[in-house]
Formats: structure tokens, C-alpha cells, sequence
């Protein structure tokens, strides 16, 4: 427009100069040179007019580039404030209230109008810590502040009060010199509530795990072994603030964990331990080991003293069962003892007389021989029954034990005139058990048969095998009168007979037990009772390794002998 403007301009001008040329009729040489520099001058006036009018418009339109983008960050810049949750505030170097953004104010419940220009005491002061903040802002003021920041508590407009924390910084003009102090409050209530929240929790976790008597410890694989992450005051107080207990009590099963605990020895300590492990993901995602430690080292004491006090009371129970069959053993020795005593006598009344005839003399040898054989026999198995030997669980056959426990049993039941039947049965697993306690039960339970079945007209009693997938089970069934209770045959000093003591089966089903098996007791449909008792079958693993232990025994009585 004000280029249009000056080409109008222009033109009357030029228009107006036609015309006075036009109206002059005689124009001088000099004139005429005036006239043509004038028009020059004009043209060069007008060129520079141009070119700045030409630098104006592009300098206007430049200012009005920069002041709509200024006023475009200013919005954007207002927009920050207004969104942030953060209060900012402005003191000048008086402490007087400079700036405050809408946050600030939303926080403390007062409008701008009623900050701006305040000084101390300000309206979002506590009553009656005027003096705690004064010092406060005093440190504001003295730039004194730490760069953690400063926690205060501030209240609202509504009364209700808040926790804060406000950080300080410098304000500076375009300049470089400090025209006041920029602060930024945020509102740390909740967040503080949580984190006294979380401190209580650890502090009972912790207390928790620092009283416990078993040890913790928690260790990380590193370059050099292992890093003790944790320790509890069990663990600290038994292996101190190292790693060493914690990898002695592992046992070499580095790597190796499962859910089952197991029982390890501390030769740092000398103390018995049941030891747990399990990984898990530490704070910083690494993956740790945790390992709890409880002391059973009472514990096992009291097992094996009950242990041993078990096995004497077993010892006692067999030496009793053959204390109550002394009369038939004794009945079943003479036999075999006179018999001897016989051919003996008559063996030496012939050498005597001088009638040695080794046809007639060989025979009663060979039959006082075999008399003592069988004398021998019933001895030993007596003697190996009573002996007191350590507990030792091993592949057995079930039918050596029965047959074992049926040639004690049948000297009294061949007295009371009982048949004992036992059918074996062909291709049965091995059972893993204790022979000798195996034997002590099975011959309580046939002996508890034959005296119940002293006054039966029935005069059989069976003992069968089955097998139920890798179980075992023995029944000893007898004809007898029966009981009323079956369950309390197994009760400590019950007994249904008079001079009982009530404790054989007890004793029976303990062992029973420790074989991991089961002992019930059933009345009979037709009369009687049935016992039965359940025994693991032994894995192959156990069975060579019972047939090793056996070369092994045959070896060394080969050498002694």
C-alpha cells in the first residue's frame, strides 16, 4: 500500500512537470540542466525510499514473527505452570512474596491476589511455629538451604495441615545478578505416610528375622565366590559376618536345591543343622541364594537317646516273649538234649562191652549228630533274636522273616495243639526292613493268636502275604474270641489279658511305624481277629546294595575263619 501510494506520488509529480514544460516556450540552457538534476535527485530520493520502506515492512513483519512466538511460549510457559502439581514461589530479597503459580496456591488453599506483595508472618504459616518458620526462611534468605531440600509443615486455608518439601534456588536477572529466591514445594504427605508405612513394616520384618533362632543368610555368586547379602543375628553370632558358614552348611549342593531340607553337620560350630534353600530375586533382580539354618542339635540328641531307649525297650520285649516261652523251649531242648543223651550212652555201653560194631555204632552218631544239629539250630535262632544289635534296614524276603518267626512260634503252638499255615507265594519283591524287629513283630502277633485261640475249638491259624502295588502286607489271622475295642489294643498298658502289660503291640506298632508301614487290627466275620501290618517294597538299589553287604559278611567270616 505504501509502495502504491508513492507511485502515485510520483506520477503527479512527473504529470505536473509535462505540464509546465508544456506552458513554457522558451527554456534556458541552465534551467533546463536544473531541471534534469532535480529530476535525479528526486529519483535517487525515491530509490532510498523505497529500499526503506522495503527494510520496514520486512523488520515489521520480523516483530510481528518474534512478538506472536513470544507470545505463543508465553502461553506455553503459562500452561506449564498452571499444569504443574508443584508449587513455585518467588521471594524477592526482602521476603516479600514475588510470584506464586496456580499449584501453589491450589496447595495451600490462598489466591494470588492475597499472596503477592505479603511479608512475614505468611497467612500458610502454622500458629505457634512462627518461630520455626522464621528460621526457615531466615536459611532461605542466606542461601543456606541443603540441596536435599528443607521438609515443613505448612497449613491451608481450611485449617488442615500438610508436609512439604521446598527446595531453594537462586534467581537471576538477564544480567547475572540475584533478584530473588526461587522455591518449589511439593506436597509429601501421602508419600511420607507410605514411607513411614514401609520403614514400620521392615523394622517389624527385620525384628522379626533378627529374633528368629533359626539362621538366614543371603548370598550372590560374584567373581571371587560367594557375597554375603544378609545375615540375622543367629547367623552373625554363630559364623560371624562371612560367608564360610553359609557355604560349609551347603554341603557341596551348590546348585543343586530343592524344597526338601536336609540334616548337615557344622564341625565350625559342632552343631546339627536342618538346612533349607531356595532362590530367589534380590532387590537389585540378581538372582540369590537363601539358606535357613535351624539348630537341631537337642533335638537330635533327645531323637537318638529316645532311639536308644526304644531299642532297649524292644530288647526287653523280645527278651520277655521268650521269658513267656521258656517252659515250651525248654520242653522243645530235652527232646533233642535226651535223644543225644541216649545214643550217647549207648554209643559208649558198646565200646565198653567191646562190641564196636560200625555198622550198628555209625547210625546212633549220625542220629545224636543231627539231634545236636537241631538243638543248635532252635539256640541260635533264640540267641539271634535276643541279641541287641544296631537297627539296620535292608532288601529282605518276607518269607525268610515269616518262616523265621514261625519256627519260634510253632515249639508253643505244637504245646497247645495249633496249626500255624502259611502258603508262600511265588515272585514277591523284597521288602525293606529290619529283620530281627520285623521278626519280633510278626511272632508277638502269632503268639497273641495261639494264647487267643487256647480255649477256640478252632485250631487254625494263618499267616498270608499280599502285595498292593509297592506295599506289602502281612495279615495273621486266628480263630479266637475276638476283642471288642480293636482300636485300643494299641494303647500304652492296655491289655485284654490279665497278666499283660499292655505294651507289646504298642512297642509292635511303633517299629511298625518307623518302617514307614501300618498296624490295624480287625475283628473276623466268622470269630477271631486279623492283624495286619504294612512294609515297603525295597527298590533295586537296596537290594544290591543288601547283596554287597552280604559277600561282604560271607568275606569276613570266610577270613576269620
Amino acid at each position: 500500500m505504501v509502495l502504491a501510494l508513492y507511485s502515485l506520488v510520483m506520477g503527479a509529480f512527473f504529470w505536473l512537470q509535462q505540464i509546465r514544460e508544456d506552458s513554457v516556450m522558451f527554456v534556458t540552457i541552465d534551467q533546463e540542466l536544473r531541471q534534469q538534476q532535480l529530476l535525479w535527485v528526486v529519483i535517487a530520493l525515491s530509490v532510498v525510499i523505497v529500499i526503506a520502506l522495503l527494510a520496514l515492512w520486512r523488520y515489521t513483519k520480523h516483530r510481528t514473527q518474534t512478538e506472536a512466538a513470544l507470545v505463543a511460549e508465553t502461553a506455553f510457559r503459562r500452561a506449564m505452570e498452571n499444569s504443574m502439581s508443584t508449587g513455585m514461589r518467588v521471594l524477592d530479597l526482602e521476603g516479600r512474596i514475588a510470584y506464586v503459580n496456580p499449584a501453589f496456591c491450589r496447595m495451600i488453599g490462598w489466591n494470588e491476589a492475597d499472596l503477592i506483595g505479603r511479608r512475614p508472618p505468611f497467612p500458610y504459616w502454622v500458629p505457634g511455629q512462627h518461630e520455626s518458620h522464621q528460621q526457615t526462611l531466615d536459611a532461605v534468605l542466606s542461601g543456606k538451604t541443603p540441596s536435599s531440600g528443607i521438609e515443613l509443615e505448612a497449613q491451608r486455608r481450611d485449617g488442615s495441615r500438610f508436609t512439604a518439601r521446598m527446595y531453594v534456588s537462586p534467581l537471576l536477572a538477564p544480567n547475572g545478578s540475584q533478584i530473588g529466591w526461587m522455591t518449589s514445594m511439593t506436597d509429601i504427605t501421602e508419600p511420607r505416610r507410605i514411607r513411614e508405612a514401609l520403614t514400620a513394616a521392615h523394622e517389624r520384618f527385620m525384628t522379626v528375622l533378627e529374633s528368629l533362632d533359626d539362621a538366614i543368610s543371603v548370598t550372590a555368586d560374584i567373581a571371587d565366590g560367594m557375597e554375603l547379602l544378609f545375615a540375622n543375628r543367629t547367623y552373625r553370632s554363630l559364623f560371624g559376618a562371612q560367608t564360610n558358614g553359609h557355604q560349609e552348611l551347603l554341603a557341596g549342593r551348590r546348585g543343586r536345591y530343592s524344597d526338601e531340607s536336609v540334616e548337615i553337620y557344622s564341625p565350625h560350630v559342632e552343631r546339627w543343622f536342618e538346612v533349607q534353600h531356595r532362590t530367589l530375586a534380590w532387590t537389585d533382580g540378581r538372582r540369590v541364594r537363601m539358606q535357613v539354618a535351624r539348630d537341631i542339635t537337642d533335638r537330635r540328641r533327645h531323637e537318638e537317646a529316645s532311639q536308644l531307649q526304644q531299642e532297649k525297650i524292644q530288647l526287653t520285649s523280645r527278651l520277655t516273649t521268650m521269658g513267656e516261652m521258656a517252659s515250651s523251649l525248654a520242653h522243645e531242648l530235652n527232646q533233642p538234649l535226651t535223644a543225644i543223651s541216649n545214643y550217647s550212652m549207648g554209643a559208649v555201653a558198646m565200646v565198653k562191652s567191646g562190641q564196636v560194631d560200625p555198622e550198628r555204632l555209625l547210625p546212633a552218631l549220625e542220629k545224636a549228630a543231627a539231634q545236636a544239629q537241631r538243638a543248635g539250630k532252635i539256640i541260635s535262632r533264640i540267641r539271634d533274636f535276643v541279641k541287641r544289635s544296631e537297627p539296620q534296614r535292608q532288601a529282605v524276603d518276607i518269607h525268610v522273616i515269616i518262616e523265621n518267626a514261625m519256627s519260634l512260634a510253632e515249639i508253643d503252638a505244637r504245646k497247645r495243639g495249633i496249626e500255624i499255615q502259611h502258603e508262600p507265594l511265588e515272585n514277591l519283591p523284597s521288602v525293606l526292613a529290619d529283620p530281627i524287629l520285623i521278626e519280633q513283630v510278626l511272632l508277638n502277633l502269632i503268639k497273641n493268636g495261639i494264647e487267643a485261640m487256647d480255649q477256640s475249638e478252632k485250631r487254625l491259624l494263618k499267616v498270608n502275604v499280599n502285595q498292593h502295588q509297592n506295599t506289602m502286607e502281612v495279615a495273621v489271622i486266628d480263630s479266637g474270641h475276638g476283642v471288642s475295642d480293636p482300636d485300643r489294643l494299641f494303647e500304652p498298658f492296655f491289655s485284654t489279658k490279665s497278666e499283660g502289660l499292655g505294651m507289646g503291640l504298642n512297642i509292635c506298632r511303633t517299629i511298625i511305624e518307623s518302617h514307614h508301614g501300618q498296624l490295624l487290627a480287625t475283628n473276623n466275620p466268622e470269630g477271631g481277629t486279623t492283624f495286619r501290618f504294612t512294609l515297603p517294597c525295597a527298590s533295586i538299589d537296596a537290594q544290591s546294595r543288601t547283596l554287597e553287604s552280604v559277600q561282604a559278611n560271607k568275606t569276613n567270616e570266610e577270613s576269620h575263619a
